[in-house]
Parts: structure tokens; sequence; C-alpha cells
């Protein structure tokens, strides 16, 4: 895809003060702004800090089909939760055995980052408030829809997924939100960095550096 201009978002950063506008005037109560890591939490922080609310983190690791890493057949989540989409399953030609031994690898990875970036600290607790969840865009849905099942299950009566940008087929399948506010809607959508003129990786650290800063 091409521009006849620069893409809409400079940086995270930018994207997120954007997306912070946006959600300015719904006035959501006793929100706690959830990024999905790692790319999601520049975006997140900057929506935490124009919000006025604290910032935390659900971690989330999608499960790529094996032969197309890209391309998500589901997604798990750190407090066990997890999604397939059974007919990207069936399309990909994946088997039970192939779908386990990819969840036993990314339940690895994920349980390794929450350590790294927990350092022990215990998951927020979401009783009664509103899970304001944030990544820097949505593609297939999957990591998003897992990251909806966790705030639900750590206790959060509400449920508010926020993204830059996201094509209109993966919104108008997205479940497990009460709200989704996202900017950008094109069609054809490509991938989420296409939307950015800086769209490098982010590292755990950070991720840490951001989430300290607001500790």
């Amino acid at each position: 895809m091409r521009f006849r201009s620069a893409p809409p978002f400079a940086d995270r950063a930018d994207a997120g003060r954007r997306l912070a506008h946006r959600l300015a005037p719904l006035a959501l109560t006793d929100v706690v702004v959830l990024g999905l890591p790692r790319g999601g939490v520049p975006v997140a922080f900057e929506v935490a800090r124009a919000l006025a609310a604290p910032l935390d983190v659900i971690v989330v690791r999608k499960l790529g089909v094996p032969s197309r890493p890209e391309l998500a057949m589901g997604a798990i989540g750190e407090d066990g939760s997890e999604v397939l989409d059974r007919a990207v399953v069936a399309q990909a030609g994946v088997t039970n055995e192939e779908v386990r031994e990819v969840e036993n690898r990314e339940r690895d990875e994920l349980e390794a980052r929450v350590r790294r970036l927990r350092a022990g600290r215990e998951p927020p607790d979401l009783t009664g408030r509103t899970a304001l969840v944030v990544d820097d865009g949505i593609a297939t849905g999957a990591t998003v829809r897992v990251a909806c099942r966790v705030a639900r299950g750590w206790g959060a009566s509400q449920v508010v997924v926020a993204a830059p940008v996201a094509p209109p087929s993966t919104l108008d399948e997205l479940t497990g939100a009460d709200d989704v506010v996202v900017l950008r809607t094109p069609e054809p959508f490509s991938s989420v960095g296409l939307w950015y003129r800086d769209f490098s990786a982010v590292s755990d650290r950070e991720v840490e550096a951001l989430l300290a800063a607001t500790a």
C-alpha cells in the first residue's frame, strides 16, 4: 500500500497522544490502562498520562501458524486464557500436535516475559474497575481478545479496547469488549506497521522504563 503523503502516525507516542484525545470525552471512571507488551505499552503510556490513570500490562503472546508465524491462529494470556481461531487452523492445515507445540513454546516465552516485566509484582486488582486495553494496532484481533478475557478474570466490570488502527473486518468480529475505540479503520489494511513512520521494535527494557515512570 502507498500513501499519497506520509503514514498518519509519526510513532507510537504520537499515536498514543491522539488516542488519548479521542478517549478523553468518554469520561471513563476508575480506569486502569493496560498496555499489551511490547509495542502497545508506549501507546498506553501516553494514554495513561493524559487520563491521569495508572498504567500496567497484560502479557499476551500470539500463536502463529507454523508455516506462517506472522499469521495468528490464536493467542494466550498470562492467566492461562487462550483463544484459538479454528477457521485459520483448518485453512492452514495445522494439526492438533502442531497447535500444542506452538502453545508450549509461546507459554514458556510468556511466563519468562511476565517474570521480567512484573518483577514479583502481582497483577492489578481490577475488581469493579474499567480496564482500558491498549495496543499499537489490531490485525487479527487474537491478542486483544485474549487480553479482554484476562481483564475480566482480574475482576474488571467494564473492558474498553483502544488502538490507533485496525481493519474493519477484524472489528466486526471482535468479541469480549464493552466498547472499542480505533482512530483509523483502513481497507485494505495490510499491516499495523505500515501506518507508522517509525515502527521500531520496542524492547523489554523500554517497557520496564515506562512502567517505572508511572509507578
